[in-house]
């Protein structure tokens, strides 16, 4: 009868073992250690402290086995963890020093504390491997879009049942003016997963720009089947998005494939959204039309490119200045995020305005530089010479075949041209010298006079200086923040050096230096041949 009893509580063990790793979605071995930890504490209890218990349940009969783990030991100075030699040898005659003897203990009757106590460690122990499975199933759907229902709302931030754990929405990434009550459906993105103190979190978005790349993605079988992609995404949650998609097939309407039927496709994405007006925009390799499609609606009569500074200015008629620019700036906003350029918004007065500015400027300089008359400046600039430099070298026939000039007049022009030159050129070699850059640093290939002068004014006055320098130092760089982009001057801001022209100024410098080895450029020609000889 007592031996029924007992199978019956063997039984009972692997059944509220099974159980509980269905419920938790957890192994059957994990629950079934933490018993096994929960019998080892409460037999610790029971015989003492200080003895090395260890417990054990068969995972096929729920038989429990308790053992007292002793250290086979020379001389027995505790004898709650070690026995001798040559006790242990009459146990087991092949046991050696250092070896561990089992001595198998009584099993023990749970008193109502220790009942108690064991519930904690198992309800503990499977918590920590619940969160456990958590993480590692959630860690690798970053990125995933995923179902859940609301669990409750604090302070904004929703917390979404998701089945087999719980997320969080922040209030920040929920969309503006959306409320969610309890038992509501929603989806959202997985951006990140995280390890906390309290157990692994997973942080959902509904305003990150790749849940729209995510809803169009389900929406439409050809992005989902990789014909259609999602270049990029800019959005202004719950008011405005741009989307640009592309196609790897000829034949496919990338804007058509994502609209669909009568706007179905777009519709459903939008309704998800709350309504958020969406721009999808057909992208282009070339960044001059790319960044004319991304400024729809409005329409654009030029656009100039500044590839160094990844800026492009673009000219619209003055009607369709509000339009290009948008409600608080939001659609010229969106067309940068989209394309990833800055963009400078001008209508055709204020472009035309500026040239005559800039004609204005080059005329003056011109009168200045060679002392001569309005007009014959003007005529000069007319005709796109735009510096002193230009008219100092250019060929003398280019010069006397303007209208109203001979041959004289055009050797004159360029004589004044280059005195002017050579008087520039000791002004800045003498600013130089005042400025303390030494002497060896216009040895270093690339360098001039007006960059030596910019690199003083900078405190950069020896060769070692300038090897010291990284890229940026030189050409600024651009930070973007949310919402405005800050730009940060370096030495060479106010001078026509591009980032590769100041990166290989810094190289030249540390090979005079002699930080590291010149390395010969080998032209096409060479290659060919050292390759046939190979």
């Amino acid at each position: 009868m007592a031996e029924a009893a007992v199978s019956a509580n063997r039984l009972e063990l692997l059944q509220i073992a099974d159980a509980v790793a269905r419920e938790k979605s957890i192994d059957k071995s994990v629950v079934l250690a933490a018993m096994a930890e929960a019998i080892q504490r409460a037999a610790k209890s029971r015989y003492g402290a200080e003895n090395n218990i260890q417990a054990e349940i068969d995972p096929r009969t729920g038989e429990t086995r308790l053992n007292r783990l002793l250290d086979v030991v020379e001389k027995v100075e505790n004898e709650a963890t070690e026995i001798s030699l040559n006790e242990a040898q009459r146990r087991n005659p092949a046991a050696a020093i250092g070896d561990q003897i089992a001595d198998p203990l009584p099993p023990i009757e749970f008193g109502r504390i220790a009942a108690t106590n064991a519930k904690q460690v198992i309800v503990q122990k499977v918590r920590d491997a619940e969160r456990e499975r958590m993480y590692d199933e959630y860690k690798d759907r970053i990125g995933e879009i995923v179902h859940g229902s609301v669990k409750r709302v604090e302070y904004g931030n929703v917390i979404v049942d998701l089945g087999r754990g719980e997320a969080i929405v922040r209030r920040d990434e929920t969309l503006p003016r959306e409320t969610f009550r309890p038992g509501d459906r929603i989806r959202a993105y997985v951006y990140d997963v995280r390890r906390e103190q309290r157990g692994p979190q997973i942080f959902l978005s509904r305003t990150h720009p790749e849940f729209m790349s995510r809803l169009f993605g389900q929406e439409v079988p050809e992005i989902y089947d990789g014909v259609v992609e999602v270049v990029s995404v800019a959005r202004d949650p719950g008011s405005r998005a741009k989307i640009a998609v592309r196609s790897k097939d000829g034949s496919i309407d990338p804007v058509g494939a994502c609209v669909g039927m009568r706007g179905s496709r777009v519709q459903a994405v939008v309704n998800e959204l709350q309504g958020e007006k969406i721009d999808i925009i057909p992208w282009s390799a070339d960044v001059a039309n790319f960044v004319v499609n991304a400024l729809a609606p409005a329409e654009v009569a030029k656009v100039v490119l500044d590839e160094e500074a990844e800026r492009i200015e673009v000219v619209v008629p003055d009607e369709q200045l509000s339009l290009a620019i948008g409600r608080r700036g939001q659609n010229v906003r969106l067309a940068s995020q989209l394309t990833g350029w800055d963009i400078d918004i001008m209508t055709e007065a204020e472009e035309s305005e500026r040239r005559q500015k800039e004609f204005a400027e080059r005329t003056q300089r011109f009168v200045e530089a060679l002392d001569v008359d309005e007009i014959l400046a003007q005529l000069l600039a007319s005709e796109g010479f735009a510096t002193v430099e230009e008219i100092a070298y250019a060929d003398s026939q280019e010069i006397s075949s303007l209208e109203g000039l001979d041959e004289n007049t055009a050797q004159e022009l360029q004589t004044r041209a280059r005195d002017y030159l050579d008087k520039i050129t000791a002004e800045q070699d003498q600013r130089r010298k005042d400025l303390g850059v030494a002497d060896d640093v216009a040895e270093v290939e690339g360098v001039t006079l007006p960059i030596m002068v910019a690199l003083g004014e900078a405190g950069i006055k020896t060769v070692e200086d300038l090897a010291d320098c990284a890229t940026d130092d030189l050409t600024g760089w651009t930070e973007r923040k949310p919402g405005e982009t800050v730009k940060h001057k370096g030495a060479f801001s106010d001078l026509d050096v591009s980032a590769a022209e100041a990166e290989a100024i810094i190289m030249a410098a540390r090979v005079k230096m002699g930080w590291i080895e010149k390395v010969e450029e080998v032209s096409a020609e060479q290659a060919g041949e050292e390759a046939q000889d190979a």
